[in-house]
């Protein structure tokens, strides 16, 4: 579970790298020493004893030089940098749904409203069996071919073979691929009169998405806004500081950055921010990197408002990304951003040691610092003030205001890994599947009183077990419960459903009313 968890937090940092477009599509050799490369591939290549992938050789190479940069400057394989790409784009070309593979098929778990799949009949429950007379079905058919045979041109065309369960019968159904949103902006939801919004990464269609769900709350009276990064490990630094600007009052600095030459560029805030004088809390925690980081320290330096959490990553480098005619990608560091204080709040690597920079979580750990704040170091040296002449401090991460502890011990912590992860997901679809039918008609509301009332600690604990997993929850079976409950709600109707069962014992939503009360009562303002 932790390779596991160390794993997806690189690949959240990778993927959330702060990326500006570079026009060059290839390297220039300007001198001998570049050319040794080429002139000794080429050499492999035509009189190597042995049939040898260059390509891989090349690939191998360039990631090998990276290595030795910087944990951010990369290599990405082509297959990598396309999905990469439509995560980052906002969208992808295909039927629209989500789905699980339950035990060698593909069953959808619910079709996305408006998308292709729903404008074509499809149903949450159905089973894909053939897209154009291909099997869809088999343990040996791997993801990516699914996707590829799901996936498409806009406007093409894919028939697909199903099954409905509820109705025990096999039909096919014409589908016209279009293109389909990938959110970023999980949620715009009030909590008691309160606003909140989850980013979970800086996208192309981040911003607008943010200001959608920023004016829908503005149409009711809300008493401050929370924005939640947490998990977020960045995106494109512009979707963060347009964010920013909707925060920030006119000619406020956002962040600057340098280069290697030393050349200084600052971004401002504009006129133009729809909630520039409301009360404002940013929640962040150890994953939350990058333009997640600018965010939040535009925030605190400019004391606009509250930081609560504990500290991000430390991510304060800038990448250029460079493309190559096979799909591949090179990101390239080429700056580093300060926040508005003059902090750089990248923390310290090891060139060429990579793992212990992704995998910092353990550390962190160990030292205890994620449980209480005095155990972050902080250096004396690394002093700044913000703009009313509190202390920040620079050298890894944004330190926040208010302190909100890990909840849990380190094995408890792993559980909310596991709660929260696809095992989860597959284990409420198989409930729902099993019930489809007598709550065909019902309300959310009724079919919530339902399950609320259910047990499901002793059949998730028997579906682990026949996945391997053989772990005893008799001890958190009211927080198992919770998660799966809030799981089956988010499967049946959507996404603020399961937010507002998941948020009410937020320990970071609770902070935040602790001190929206403490300030009510001593009549300040904040921070």
């Amino acid at each position: 579970m932790p390779i596991l968890i160390f794993t997806c937090i690189a690949l959240g940092v990778l993927i959330g790298g702060i990326i500006t477009n570079a026009s060059s599509k290839s390297l220039s050799l300007k001198n001998n020493q570049k050319t040794k490369l080429y002139k000794l591939i080429d050499f492999i290549d035509k009189e190597y004893v042995d049939n040898v992938q260059t390509d891989s050789i090349v690939d191998k190479t360039v990631t090998n030089i990276l290595a030795e940069l910087d944990p951010h400057s990369v290599y990405v394989p082509a297959q990598e940098q396309k999905a990469i790409a439509e995560s980052m784009r906002g969208n992808f070309v295909g039927i629209g749904i989500n789905f699980y593979r339950l035990n060698d098929t593909i069953a959808v778990i619910k079709p996305i409203p408006n998308g292709p799949a729903q404008k074509a009949g499809i149903q949450a429950g159905d089973r894909l069996l053939y897209a154009n007379n291909k099997p869809l079905f088999g343990k040996k058919i791997a993801d990516d071919k699914v996707f590829s045979m799901l996936k498409g041109e806009a406007n093409s065309e894919v028939v697909l073979t199903v099954y409905r369960k509820s109705e025990n019968k096999t039909f096919k159904t014409k589908i016209i691929r279009n293109i389909v949103p990938i959110n970023s902006v999980d949620i715009a939801t009030t909590i008691d009169n309160v606003g909140y919004i989850k980013i979970n990464r800086f996208a192309e269609t981040t911003a607008t998405e943010f200001k959608k769900g920023l004016n829908q709350l503005l149409q009711q009276p809300i008493s401050c806004l929370l924005i939640d990064v947490r998990n977020n490990g960045g995106g494109y630094l512009e979707k963060a500081i347009e964010i920013a600007d909707e925060l920030l009052k006119s000619k406020e600095l956002i962040v600057f950055t340098k280069n290697k030459k030393g050349t200084i560029n600052k971004t401002y805030a504009t006129d133009k921010g729809g909630f520039e004088n409301g009360k404002v809390y940013i929640l962040i925690d150890e994953n939350s990197a990058s333009a997640s980081e600018v965010l939040a320290g535009a925030i605190q330096d400019n004391d606009r408002g509250i930081v609560v959490g504990r500290r991000s990553f430390g991510k304060g480098l800038v990448q250029r990304e460079m493309d190559f005619e096979d799909g591949s990608a090179v990101r390239l560091t080429i700056a580093r951003y300060y926040t508005p204080s003059g902090r750089s709040i990248q923390k310290p690597y090891t060139k060429g040691k990579s793992d212990a920079y992704f995998n910092e979580f353990e550390t962190r750990f160990n030292s205890g610092e994620l449980y209480e704040k005095d155990k972050i170091k902080v250096a004396d040296s690394l002093k700044f003030k913000t703009k009313n002449g509190r202390v920040v401090y620079g050298g890894g991460g944004i330190v926040p205001d208010i302190f909100v502890p890990l909840e849990t011990s380190h094995a408890k912590e792993n559980l909310y890994y596991l709660l929260q992860s696809g095992i989860t997901g597959q284990f409420a679809f198989r409930y729902i599947d099993n019930h489809r039918k007598q709550w065909k008609k019902s309300i959310a509301k009724d079919v919530l009183n339902k399950i609320e009332k259910e047990n499901f600690v002793p059949d998730f604990e028997k579906f682990l077990s026949k996945n391997g997993l053989d772990i005893s929850l008799k001890n958190n079976s009211q927080l198992v419960n919770q998660y799966i409950i809030a799981e089956i709600v988010r499967q049946l109707y959507g996404e603020p459903y399961y937010y507002k069962l998941t948020l009410k014992n937020d320990a970071m939503i609770q902070a935040v009313f602790k001190h929206l009360k403490f300030v009510s009562a001593k009549n300040t303002s904040i921070p």
